[in-house]
């Protein structure tokens, strides 16, 4: 084949790229700034104009609701020094899910609207060429649609529930698992200290990675995760065991998708437009506890201290990472990929298949065997 016909095969399936946007989505995760940075600078290193869409694609649906018209212009400039720095510059939202967008109608009640397209159009408007979008299962599936659609798009793996397949691991699941176990740590002086049963409440919805991993470094005497539905009255006997044997307190890591054997998971509140919001299940559990044993029982609820403050050490290079193989898949003519990590390497997945199930956790598992030979309980 001449070279004059490999150049435009190439160029068809690689159309040039001027301008690019970052859009980042859901609930926010320590590492975000980070890939906004590695995203932003291999960019310009290609002469790539990069612009930020406020809060998921709100900046893109919504330009009037910003000063700024929606859209950040970003340059060497605006992302130095936000490596380090929680949270997203551009901001982000889990309300109003462009698939499935609420319109309030006359009578107070809702109507689903596809608004889907607005933002393809909306991007094509704003000369953007390709969409970097950062984000977790929710974001990542509006992605895949975006590009059924025919925008083009590189999904970027993040979330703190780790609950993403096709990668190894997701940005910001190290740093709320090392909050949460140095959370547990401070939690044992005062339990030993009161002779208390400590109840720990983590993250985490429908996948149990934060608390098992957590539980385990922090050393909790029983794990509830979602994955193995608990029958109380074993954790309780867990408990009594321990003060019969001369230990007078316990650490009890749980959940927020944990759920008691036939029974359902604590669901704090459904709004409209929105997934519905996990939580209660450690009160619960502590007052349950506290009943059985009489032993004076606590609970702690971590919440959204597990999504803020500085990310590790890890998350800082995962998500560098994460944001320059994005870069590398838009100048390599990808669409329609999510970013993954495959120890020692970064690898390309469809989103399709990216999003396809959720990632729970193994019972069969090392880190699974592990606790079991600990001797920590799973209310089983």
């Amino acid at each position: 084949m001449s070279s004059d016909s490999t150049r435009k095969r190439r160029n068809a399936r690689n159309p040039r790229i001027r301008r690019i946007a970052i859009s980042t989505g859901g609930g926010d995760a320590p590492g975000l700034n980070a890939v906004i940075r590695a995203v932003t600078i291999g960019a310009l290193r290609r002469g790539w104009e990069v612009v930020g869409i406020r809060e998921g694609y709100n900046g893109i649906l919504m330009p009037e609701d910003y000063p700024d018209g929606g859209l950040i212009p970003l340059s060497l400039e605006s992302v130095r020094g936000i490596t380090h720095l929680g949270g997203t510059i551009l901001g982000t939202t889990n309300k109003g899910d462009p698939l499935e967008f609420p319109v309030r109608q006359k009578d107070g009640s809702y109507k689903f609207v596809d608004r889907s397209m607005e933002i393809v159009r909306g991007c094509k408007k704003q000369k953007i060429d390709a969409v970097i979008a950062i984000g977790g299962d929710g974001s990542l599936m509006i992605a895949n649609a975006l590009y059924e659609k025919g925008l083009r798009i590189i999904g970027v793996p993040k979330t703190i529930d780790n609950d993403l397949s096709e990668t190894v691991a997701t940005f910001g699941f190290d740093t709320a698992v090392s909050f949460a176990t140095e959370c547990l740590d401070r939690l044992h002086s005062t339990a030993e200290a009161h002779r208390r049963i400590m109840v720990v409440e983590m993250m985490g919805r429908y996948a149990g990675w934060i608390a098992l991993h957590a539980g385990i470094a922090g050393t909790a005497d029983a794990i509830l995760i979602p994955e193995i539905p608990y029958d109380i009255d074993i954790i309780a006997r867990k408990t009594i065991e321990r003060v019969e044997q001369g230990k007078r307190f316990s650490i009890i890591a749980v959940a927020e998708g944990a759920k008691p054997k036939g029974g359902t998971r604590s669901v704090v509140e459904k709004e409209i437009g929105r997934s519905e919001r996990l939580g209660g299940v450690g009160e619960t559990i502590a007052k349950q506890l506290q009943k059985i044993t009489g032993q004076e029982s606590r609970y702690v609820v971590l919440g959204h201290l597990q999504r803020g403050g500085t990310p590790t050490t890890f998350d800082r290079l995962l998500s560098l990472r994460f944001g320059a193989a994005a870069i590398r898949a838009l100048a390599e003519g990808e669409s329609g990929i999510m970013v993954a990590l495959d120890p020692p390497t970064v690898r390309y997945v469809p989103l399709k298949k990216a999003t396809s199930r959720m990632k729970v956790v193994s019972l069969d598992s090392d880190t699974m065997l592990t606790a079991r030979d600990l001797g920590i309980s799973f209310g089983d």
